[in-house]
């Protein structure tokens, strides 16, 4: 499985069934691509809240591409209210793991002058 949560040998419902039961066992990355899921409506019903649910309990595990994800749903305002500073603040959480991402999106902030005092 890739990092979006992508898995081409099998159908989509067993993808997510997989992906649900190690999400449920507390995998980060199980948790992540499950997020994607949800935000793509890859095999599920797309929501984006549910997909900042997985996202938050990947990054809270500190799994550096849910944090950039996370960061990515409150600099857009889906799933969530928009907050540039909670962005920002996932964005350097993945950043500081090298997260090349998360690096050009926290610079992206900056140049526009986003979430930063």
């Amino acid at each position: 499985m890739d990092r979006k949560g992508r898995d081409i040998a099998q159908g989509d419902e067993e993808k997510v069934k997989r992906t649900r039961i190690a999400a449920e066992q507390g995998d980060a990355d199980a948790q992540n691509s499950l997020g994607w899921m949800y935000d793509e409506g890859q095999g599920v019903v797309q929501d984006s809240t549910k997909a900042v649910t997985w996202y938050r309990k990947a990054a809270e595990q500190g799994f550096a591409a849910a944090q950039c994800n996370l960061g990515c749903r409150y600099d857009e305002g889906r799933g969530v209210a928009q907050d540039f500073t909670e962005a920002m603040r996932w964005y350097r959480k993945a950043a500081e793991q090298e997260d090349v991402v998360a690096q050009c999106n926290l610079g992206c902030m900056y140049d526009g002058g986003r979430g930063v005092a």
